[in-house]
């Protein structure tokens, strides 16, 4: 079981045409040039997006603000005639989109026709869900959209484990849906999605590590990723999550108490090649921006090239650019730190 075998990069890499190459390379000696001269500047459009299906979700993980209901922002559903206005002013440029952000994307019942869209055109597709709702018509559907890569959570082994982080969840549940999604791919004969098991790494299951890659093979998923967690009050640790084991945690114990591994460099990638777009249509910075409260841009209002090159955009990269310690998105963030584990 490979993390990330041939066939997903060559599937990945057939999405790639002769102009989205050009606009990669622009987006990234764009962003060279900005390291370089301490300016923002910003040729191209984006080569990854987020696309936020729902903020809606069914479980109350500790972590996650849609799981805790904390947004400020409302809960609602992506429409699909607006997905695919949107989608049809960047996809001839757009390589990656990922369906998620916040929420449980098989939530929003046109998902999977938006995943079709996207597919349709040519762009490589992922999403992440929890797993509940991976039923026998959603499974064979799943395979039928097109979706390139299929991620499940499962951050335990057994159910008293599992559900110390995955609260309100079904472990049982979420591996028959496993399992249900590759009798369809077998079934349709089809090399995608590329399916991950996704575990989470926190003190309650740092345990089950190897108990887990056995779960893996058993059930026939594509690969297994451990990735670490961000714990957001991460010098008081409240739920209690941050693993023993330092190689799967983004903090350290120092004689201050407890600090952030990563280095925040006066840079960032993902300002210059990966923005989200929230259910209702907010352009957000990255990932990190869980709430919208940088708003750079609302769709509904503007096309998507006049928010990228906006001063509202300009902005921002130069606020980064000079310090990234002066946003407080970027104070947990992990670029810069290790995300995934062995």
């Amino acid at each position: 079981m490979s993390a990330f075998p041939v066939s997903d990069w060559a599937n990945l890499f057939s999405k790639l045409t002769w102009r989205r190459f050009v606009n990669a390379f622009k987006v990234w000696c764009s962003y060279q040039l900005s390291k370089w001269t301490g300016k923002p500047i910003q040729w191209g459009l984006p080569i990854s997006i987020s696309f936020e299906p729902t903020t809606s979700c069914n479980l109350r993980c500790p972590e996650c603000p849609s799981g805790l209901r904390s947004f400020s922002r409302p809960t609602g559903m992506l429409q699909q005639d607006f997905f695919s206005s949107t989608i049809d002013q960047l996809h001839k440029d757009l390589f990656y989109l990922i369906f998620y952000f916040q929420g449980e994307p098989y939530l929003n019942p046109d998902f999977l026709d938006m995943v079709r869209y996207a597919a349709d055109k040519k762009i490589y597709t992922a999403t992440s869900t929890n797993g509940h709702y991976l039923t026998e018509a959603n499974a064979r559907k799943t395979i039928e959209s097109g979706l390139d890569r299929l991620i499940i959570s499962i951050d335990g082994t057994t159910q008293e484990v599992y559900q110390q982080y995955r609260v309100g969840g079904n472990l049982e549940k979420v591996l028959e849906g496993a399992r249900t999604i590759m009798h369809w791919k077998k079934q349709l004969k089809s090399r995608t999605p590329f399916v991950v098991f996704q575990f989470l790494v926190v003190r309650p299951n740092e345990h089950q590590l190897e108990d887990a890659r056995v779960l893996a093979k058993q059930i026939g998923v594509d690969a297994i990723w451990f990735k670490t967690a961000q714990v957001y009050d991460f010098e008081n640790d409240p739920n209690q999550l941050i693993p023993l084991n330092s190689s799967y945690s983004r903090y350290r114990k120092t004689e201050k108490g407890t600090e952030f591994k990563g280095q925040l460099a006066n840079h960032c990638w993902r300002l210059w090649h990966d923005p989200v777009i929230t259910w209702d249509g907010l352009v957000a910075p990255c990932c990190f921006d869980k709430d919208a409260a940088h708003r750079l841009g609302d769709l509904k209002q503007q096309s998507f090239a006049t928010i990228w090159q906006s001063d509202s955009y300009k902005k921002f990269r130069a606020t980064l650019l000079q310090g990234r310690k002066h946003i407080d998105i970027c104070a947990n963030c992990s670029e810069g730190t290790k995300v995934w584990g062995d």
